[in-house]
């Protein structure tokens, strides 16, 4: 995937996380840090139902804008639903899941994106 396909999808799936009402949204530019991904986007949901909710709505949205997931995990126990799309990785957990791994601890190295404008 070109690099303006690769900001295409993560700015999409910015606007439909927080079209969802998902909250604390968090970009990180991991594509000097690691070969599995360019970006992860890292968002918290109040219930698993809106973890559901947010995951069907990103795939329908990111798939009719030409995007194909590759893989959905965690989808049966909605407590942390990790979305693959090659260059982008998408994580949903719920609070206290989210509070537990800590992903923007792990990759603190990485370049967190402020403005996802400015991309």
């Amino acid at each position: 995937m070109t690099d303006n396909k690769i900001k295409e999808l993560v700015k999409l799936a910015y606007e439909t996380l927080d079209s969802k009402k998902a909250s604390d949204i968090s970009v990180l530019d991991i594509h000097e840090l690691s070969v599995i991904a360019d970006y992860f986007i890292v968002a918290s949901a109040d219930n698993l139902r809106q973890t559901t909710a947010i995951c069907d709505e990103l795939e329908n949205k990111l798939g009719k804008a030409g995007f194909e997931c590759r893989q959905v995990e965690g989808r049966s126990s909605a407590n942390w639903i990790l979305m693959d799309y090659n260059d982008v990785i998408i994580h949903i957990f719920d609070k206290e899941n989210r509070l537990f791994y800590d992903i923007e601890r792990i990759w603190k190295d990485g370049k967190k994106i402020v403005d996802i404008d400015s991309l």
